[in-house]
């Protein structure tokens, strides 16, 4: 290999570095902001869907693992600027957990229906259902100890309908900022 092909594939490999670092701390940035409503939610999962937009599902999907190793090991990442496995192992848990499959899900679409504005939408949606149903089923096993149809439903209308508008808006929003990127940054 060529000193200046080695460069070349050191210089992008150190811009991937930098870039899944770097989505990694919007994360854990966006996560601290917390939006006052009836129910407030954090921004948390913005930063998860602008670095599965920006950076592709594999990149993104570093992103958002890294987040969570970060908050397992004690680094104040999570909302309200908690850490630790007690707070990923507790009642909500499951939906910080649930980031994890909301990527791969992602990942998965857009590998094999591209990267399209429709493909990427379709799949930070379909990655928000996932990581929305993983949430609900590990909050009912965690805190209510049951899976009936009616502790679904209930679970549902406490820890997932609020949020959804605003998630949606979320992903509207990273979407928006995709397009603002250039690809020569990514």
């Amino acid at each position: 290999m060529s000193d200046k092909v080695s460069s070349h594939l050191s210089k992008n490999r150190i811009k991937t570095y930098v870039l899944i670092s770097l989505f990694t701390a919007i994360i854990a940035v966006c996560s601290f902001i917390t939006v006052p409503a009836v129910v407030p939610f954090t921004l948390q999962t913005l930063g998860i869907f602008t670095a599965l937009s920006v950076l592709g599902g594999k990149r993104g999907t570093v992103c958002t693992v890294l987040y969570i190793l970060l908050g397992i090991l004690g680094i104040p990442v999570f909302s309200g600027f908690s850490a630790g496995l007690g707070h990923l192992l507790g009642a909500t848990g499951g939906y910080i957990i649930g980031f994890i499959f909301l990527s791969l899900t992602y990942l998965i679409i857009t590998a094999v229906f591209g990267n399209k504005f429709t493909v990427k939408a379709v799949g930070l949606v379909s990655g928000l259902l996932v990581c929305y149903l993983f949430g609900t089923l590990w909050y009912m096993l965690v805190y209510l100890k049951t899976l009936t149809t009616d502790a679904f439903i209930s679970t549902l209308s406490v820890c997932v309908l609020p949020f959804i508008i605003p998630d949606l808006i979320k992903i509207a929003l990273a979407l928006f900022i995709d397009r603002k990127i250039p690809n020569t940054v990514r």
